[in-house]
């Protein structure tokens, strides 16, 4: 996905006035100077499978675990980090950077979604516990490989050949009638973070909202801790003096 759309000007301004209601004045008028903004968010697909896969793998517990009636959800402190998008089996998490550019007469959005790589996984062993199966079928309904199948009044039988080790059916199977040994992949850098310690002046700001405690200052020096590092946006984004700039390998996008 690749979008790029116009706003009028003056429709950001009657929405800022909108957001402004409870201001005294009745004459505010706001003033928007020209700039960029960019940003990035992540979504989940009401495609989503129900694996919880992401929700499992998430290292700052911010996604919200999927149920059968309604897929998992990215809360609000999310730190972009993307491990969901690359672990998700189906490709059903999508990180998408925004860009916002405000002219003289309208403002600009142009949306890119970003190609995340997919960490490995493979189902190891599967099995249905057959005195707890009540035929009820909410496995067939998410596996995303049709590999469960289940005849009227028999219980279900796995096809292990067909099987990809997500476990929807183990998450989902409301008796807990399926236990699932599966291998998952480690986490692809896709991402580098980049210290300018020449800039640095010791604020310790990336320290305190580190989400993972991967970075901290000792007499006065950075000390980044890489394989603590879950490559989010935390840090250089709030670094201010930029000596922290978090970097898409060239290889990836």
């Amino acid at each position: 996905m690749d979008i790029t759309f116009k706003k009028d000007k003056k429709v950001l301004q009657d929405e800022v006035i909108r957001k402004s209601m409870d201001l005294e004045s009745n004459e505010f008028k706001p003033e928007i100077e020209e700039c960029k903004l960019e940003g990035k968010f992540i979504t989940i697909s009401p495609e989503c499978i129900r694996c919880n896969l992401c929700a499992e793998e998430c290292p700052v517990s911010a996604i919200s675990e999927a149920k059968t009636n309604k897929p998992a959800k990215i809360l609000e402190n999310c730190v972009k980090c993307e491990i969901c998008a690359q672990t998700c089996p189906v490709k059903r998490v999508y990180v998408t950077e925004s860009t916002s550019y405000v002219n003289e007469e309208d403002v600009k959005y142009h949306l890119r979604e970003l190609k995340i790589p997919h960490r490995m996984l493979r189902m190891k062993n599967i099995e249905v516990d057959e005195s707890k199966c009540d035929s009820c079928m909410t496995c067939v309904k998410f596996c995303p490989t049709d590999a469960i199948k289940v005849e009227e009044g028999k219980k279900a039988i796995i096809d292990t050949d067909a099987c990809v080790g997500c476990g929807a059916c183990a998450s989902l199977c409301p008796e807990g009638a399926i236990t699932l040994e599966r291998e998952l992949g480690p986490v692809i850098n896709t991402k580098e973070l980049k210290i300018d310690r020449e800039a640095c002046v010791s604020c310790q700001i990336c320290e305190e909202n580190c989400p993972v405690e991967a970075i901290k200052l000792e007499d006065d020096e950075i000390v980044f801790l890489e394989d603590k590092c879950i490559l989010c946006d935390v840090c250089s984004s709030k670094c201010p003096v930029s000596a922290l700039k978090l970097e898409r390998l060239s290889n990836e996008s």
